[in-house]
């Protein structure tokens, strides 16, 4: 008689969907949501699926897929990014496209949430293909997106000069003119905002000094290391370097670096423009993503990707206070531990809000074809991030939850009320 072992099935990983919705029922919990508007806001409006070819350089054909989700419209048009990257998937889209639908709601935009993205890696692509590939996507998505429907803006591997392709396609599409309100993030010289390229990494650096005042944080002095050393890192890092931070820590795609005394950060960004990463920065030790998450600091930014902080690494992990301008770098179970552990989260859909709040300005702009200063800009964002905040805060003393839940309480309250307001259209 032969006996052989039970197989032991490895317990499958949520999808970022099933994290995004996991969140929602949390928060949905706390307020008492009743269960039709569950099943309305839990549930994305509208997916796009498209398979398209592009010619190559070389003559021949590939056929790309990409995504355009709008998860709800109720307070607006809706309004996310679009990604280039090999591992976009739906699932990952339609959590992005959620979360940009809180993001608007916690700092009362007049926006829904939508993303967007394409499976490629763009560093495999010249200027010229990356070109074809954009103008091509963009008409197939043009059924969805507009000045007064669905926003794009740039997001993983896209810049302005994809919004300019993106605006100059739909543009043509409708006789020529320019039509600059149906991107965010464009060049400036097509309508883009002043700001708008710091504007997610300074808003970060807002909330920081929002949540350094509430909660007795000296910023002058004070441990920073942050994960991602893109847009948003880079720009996170060199502010609260001008403000008296010692960045102790940063990472990139390929590793990180470390030294406890600080890092000079004008001198890393040069070191990567140079050399294309932060690693081998003279006067610092080189350290993993994994190990740089775990450094005896005061301040954490996540600023890469999504599910960065999990159950494995939550209890190791030692900052103060977590700032997260990545999108979704903390899992649900992460949270739990964090949160009971005492460590305040400023979750994404607050603390990386400044990009879609300027997007909001520019937007606006770009309707009246009347444009601000960046004083104003920024002036008008640090406003919008302090009301956020405490707004924020007061929930999550109110019910007693973490940062994530209050502010999704508060978010899914302002689209259920609005809902309810707008009524079922038969």
């Amino acid at each position: 008689m032969v006996i052989t072992s039970p197989v032991v099935r490895e317990k499958p990983q949520p999808s970022l969907y099933d994290v995004a919705v996991e969140q929602f029922n949390i928060a949905a919990d706390v307020i008492g949501l009743d269960d039709d508007l569950r099943r309305i806001l839990s549930t994305c409006k509208r997916e796009l699926i498209v398979h398209f070819p592009v010619e190559m350089d070389d003559g021949s054909v590939q056929v790309f897929t990409g995504f355009r989700v709008q998860h709800n419209l109720a307070a607006g048009p809706s309004k996310g990014g679009i990604r280039y990257h090999p591992d976009v998937t739906l699932d990952e889209v339609k959590a992005l496209a959620m979360w940009m639908t809180w993001k608007c709601a916690v700092m009362g935009l007049p926006y829904g949430g939508a993303k967007g993205g394409v499976q490629v890696d763009p560093k495999q692509l010249s200027q010229n293909e990356l070109q074809n590939l954009t103008r091509r996507y963009a008409t197939e998505i043009s059924l969805v997106i507009g000045p007064h429907t669905d926003i794009p803006a740039p997001d993983v591997n896209t810049n302005p000069q994809v919004m300019a392709w993106i605006l100059d396609t739909y543009s043509m599409h409708r006789g020529g003119v320019a039509i600059p309100g149906v991107v965010t993030g464009k060049p400036l010289l097509l309508g883009g905002s002043a700001g708008r390229l710091e504007a997610t990494g300074r808003g970060c650096v807002f909330a920081v000094e929002e949540a350094a005042r509430a909660y007795g944080i000296e910023l002058a002095g004070a441990r920073v290391v942050v994960q991602g050393f893109g847009n948003a890192g880079s720009v996170a890092a060199r502010l609260l370097h001008e403000l008296g931070c010692l960045v102790i820590g940063v990472s990139d795609s390929q590793g990180g670096i470390w030294n406890p005394r600080g890092l000079d950060i004008p001198a890393v960004i040069q070191h990567k423009r140079q050399t294309g990463t932060v690693i081998n920065f003279p006067n610092a030790e080189n350290v993993s993503n994994a190990e740089l998450l775990e450094l005896d600091c005061d301040i954490l930014i996540p600023a890469a990707l999504e599910g960065q902080i999990t159950r494995e690494n939550a209890p190791r992990i030692k900052a103060r206070l977590i700032a997260e301008a990545a999108n979704g770098p903390t899992t649900p179970e992460a949270d739990r531990i964090l949160f009971d552990r005492g460590i305040i989260v400023l979750p994404d859909i607050y603390a990386n809000a400044g990009g879609v709040t300027v997007s909001y300005f520019e937007w606006v702009q770009s309707l009246q074809h009347f444009y601000w200063t960046e004083r104003e800009i920024n002036s008008r964002l640090k406003e919008i991030m302090a009301r956020s905040f405490h707004a924020i805060r007061e929930v999550a003393e109110r019910y007693r939850v973490h940062m994530r839940t209050a502010a999704l309480a508060l978010a899914i309250q302002r689209v259920a009320e609005i809902t309810r307001l707008r009524g079922i259209y038969p």
